[in-house]
């Protein structure tokens, strides 16, 4: 028996020390005065229980800073606190921004409180919560909250009105956010209003009140308040606009000063390069830049010089060497071949063209890359960045504008953030295979890049357009959706301006014809070039001459198909032998001269990327032995009690 009453006893001692140990809100009210200007002075009063667990220094006060109007649209509203107290006592404390609201925390990090109970006191006015309506006033008011992590015991409110107003109508709900509950009573008591929970109310359940008034008991704003109160309530779509406004117009004035083409002149086949300009010229002018690192520049002239009997080239298949000739250099050669030619000071001397001499091969690069740079930027084509980068930083001072002076909580920058990222992303993405594409030489190669682009971009549709569609959602819902607009206007802008700013200059334009027209040669059909009047015959020379700037243009496979076509005619009719490049040595066993031609042409660009040294690989996170973990490296976010 003793031990039995033992068990009890501790059995009973536990269970009064597990409720001496929860922590509750014993009592809460709030005393609400409306004045005649619709100004709501709040004082709450909250008795809590403490015990050291989540209430350790105090409890803090989530506050929402925007209500629903009588139209149903989201509007800021006016808050000041005006007292803090605890114990009958000043209590200091703290604020931050909190979700589309303010955090307000009850006392101080060098406070401990003493278990047991503890009364604050938050007195504080709010305006712009009577919604008006065409037959009566009204104040519906979230008493408590609905987000309250503890129980509530108790809870109430009374409310004061005017002076001469009396209530018509008055209703209460309980429960969780979004429930219909009336465990409440309500008490008309002419010039006020006293409610109470007929039930305590678990976490996270709140009482709400509403008091109906009759039409004018509170005095409406002005229309230049409701003016103002507009411009507040609609500053980021404001800023937003004005942002795009001026963002098109710095960008139409720059393009409409500097960004539009020159007109097109009349394009013609032509069997010689414009004003005699080097192949390497032809590339660097009809890419508007060297694209892929201008490797396919310094093929064109690697066949430029062995054609003009300078070098001569070797295919060892994994392998290309460079060997010069004895013969004597002209004494002007483009700028791009001299550079090369620098680099076989003498008879003899060779470059090998792989990955082991991959660190030469990448300083040949640099400095042909260099040396054309230097003698022909901006002189055929303008990328006018400077307008550009105005139009960027124009675009960013505007997006930061908005998130810095507008109204937008976390939650809402994200209706700014997420277009800009996913719009740069969508950008470098397209250019990267949109280049890819335009480099790849064989069809094969051609159909893989299409099937990229297309199976990428369905993920970036489906992803991307997701996220969008939530957003677009989100924007409806908070009336932020013309914002989102701007922001997408904004980010639009620029893509297109990155594309139409860069022009060519008239120059540039005069030879982008030219270069044109020798495109449409080097592919024309054989009738088709036979029929031009003063065309060149085909010739073995004539196919070398020109396989270089075949090359330039990415056309080397027709032109050389061509050349194939008429070697075998003229063989057939003994007017030709066998053709045999004197500037180059490999392998023309199986017959097919022309294509292997065009191979070793068009795969030089690859060898010489080839042959690069890999770039240098990025350092783990993590320690070197273990690796890394999630998570690791930097701070990380989380939170608590008070």
């Amino acid at each position: 028996m003793l031990r039995i009453a033992a068990l009890v006893l501790s059995a009973c001692l536990l269970f009064a020390g597990t409720a001496r140990a929860e922590e509750y809100i014993d009592r809460y009210h709030a005393d609400i005065a409306v004045a005649r200007d619709g100004m709501l002075t709040v004082t709450e009063t909250i008795r809590v229980h403490a015990e050291g667990d989540r209430i350790r220094r105090g409890v803090y006060r989530d506050f929402p800073l925007t209500a629903l109007d009588d139209s149903g649209r989201e509007r800021e509203v006016d808050f000041e606190i005006e007292s803090v107290e605890r114990d009958g006592r000043p209590e200091p404390y703290h604020t931050e921004s909190a979700r589309r609201g303010i955090r307000i925390y009850f006392g101080s990090a060098g406070t401990q409180l003493s278990p047991g109970f503890h009364e604050y006191r938050l007195t504080y006015e709010t305006g712009r919560q009577i919604r008006f309506f065409e037959g009566h006033d009204e104040l519906f008011w979230n008493v408590t909250g609905t987000e309250w992590a503890f129980p509530i015991r108790a809870a109430g409110a009374t409310v004061t009105l005017p002076e001469g107003v009396a209530a018509t109508e008055l209703t209460a709900f309980t429960g969780g956010y979004g429930a219909t509950g009336r465990d409440a009573r309500a008490e008309n008591r002419g010039g006020s209003a006293v409610f109470s929970a007929t039930r305590a109310l678990g976490p996270r359940e709140g009482l709400t009140i509403g008091v109906k008034m009759p039409a004018g008991s509170i005095d409406r704003p002005s229309a230049a308040q409701e003016r103002a109160w507009w411009l507040r309530d609609n500053r980021d779509t404001l800023i937003g606009l004005g942002g795009l406004a001026a963002v098109l117009a710095w960008y139409v004035f720059a393009w409409r000063a500097v960004g539009r083409d020159p007109p097109a002149g009349v394009v013609v086949p032509r069997w010689d390069p414009p004003e005699g300009i080097s192949p390497a010229l032809v590339n660097y002018i009809d890419g508007k830049g060297f694209r892929g690192q201008g490797w396919t520049a310094v093929s064109a002239s690697l066949l430029n010089l062995a054609v003009k009997g300078l070098v001569e080239l070797k295919d060892l298949k994994r392998t290309i060497v460079v060997t010069r000739t004895d013969k004597p250099a002209p004494p002007k050669l483009p700028t791009g071949e001299a550079e090369i030619l620098k680099s076989l000071s003498e008879a003899g001397a060779s470059l090998r063209i792989d990955r082991e001499h991959g660190e030469r091969v990448q300083s040949l690069g640099a400095d042909f890359r260099a040396a054309m740079e230097k003698e022909h930027r901006r002189k055929y084509y303008l990328a006018n960045w400077p307008q550009i980068l105005v139009g960027v930083a124009l675009s960013a001072l505007c997006l930061f504008a908005v998130v810095a002076f507008g109204a937008l909580d976390e939650e809402s920058v994200a209706l700014v953030v997420v277009p800009v990222v996913a719009s740069i992303f969508v950008a470098i993405f397209s250019v990267t295979l949109g280049r890819n594409l335009a480099r790849a030489r064989s069809l094969g190669a051609r159909i893989m890049a299409i099937v990229v682009i297309a199976f990428v971009g369905f993920v970036a549709v489906s992803v991307f357009g997701g996220i969008l569609l939530a957003l677009m959602a989100s924007g409806i819902v908070t009336s932020h959706l013309p914002l989102l607009m701007a922001v997408g206007g904004i980010v639009g802008a620029n893509l297109v301006f990155f594309f139409l700013m860069g022009a060519p200059t008239p120059l540039g334009r005069r030879m982008m014809d030219g270069i044109a027209g020798l495109r449409q040669y080097l592919t024309l059909a054989e009738k088709d070039r036979m029929n031009m009047a003063g065309a060149p015959e085909m010739s073995p020379r004539h196919f070398e001459t020109l396989l270089p700037y075949a090359v330039a243009l990415g056309v080397e496979k027709p032109w050389s198909e061509a050349f194939e076509r008429w070697l075998a005619a003229a063989v057939a009719a003994g007017a030709a032998a066998a053709y045999q490049p004197a500037w180059y040595h490999g392998d023309f066993s199986s017959g097919n001269l022309s294509g292997r031609m065009s191979d070793f042409a068009g795969s030089m660009a690859g060898t010489l990327t080839a042959s690069l040294p890999p770039p240098p690989s990025s350092s783990s996170s993590g320690f070197s032995s273990g690796g890394g973990f999630s998570g690791g490296g930097g701070g990380g976010g989380g939170g608590g009690g008070w």
